[in-house]
């Protein structure tokens, strides 16, 4: 797993309160084939991880506890799924695919693996 928090420490403060957190979300999103925005202590986030690494998937990690304005950016993913509590929150290929539920359902029922192949995360 790739966790990202250089670009957190190393940017601009000024310019990220000034950035939407939805359009800073789109961006990282579409940084990497898969990326997972967690919180460190959340037992369904590691087990989303887990799931991606036993497949053979590395995704980008950003973990919101840890990220200066992660509370923005976690109210931001709330109102982006319409859901009360969002996290796990997966991008494949940029694109939301959801939370916890969202992401096991695709597993269980063989289009997540498409999915991820469509977005060069995995290449069996």
């Amino acid at each position: 797993m790739q966790y990202e928090t250089e670009s957190w420490s190393g940017s601009n403060s000024y310019m990220e309160a000034v950035v939407d957190p939805v359009e800073r979300i789109e961006r990282l999103a579409s940084e990497n084939a898969v990326v997972i925005f967690s919180m460190s202590s959340c037992c369904m986030c590691h087990a989303i991880k887990r799931l991606f690494c036993g497949m053979g998937v590395n995704p980008t990690v950003h973990e919101l506890d840890l990220h200066p304005t992660g509370s923005d950016l976690h109210k931001a993913l709330v109102s982006l799924l319409g859901a009360t509590s969002a996290l796990p929150v997966v991008f494949i290929g940029g694109k939301l695919v959801g939370a916890m539920d969202r992401v096991m359902a695709s597993h269980i029922n063989g289009t997540l693996v498409p999915l991820l192949k469509e977005a060069g995360a995995l290449w069996l």
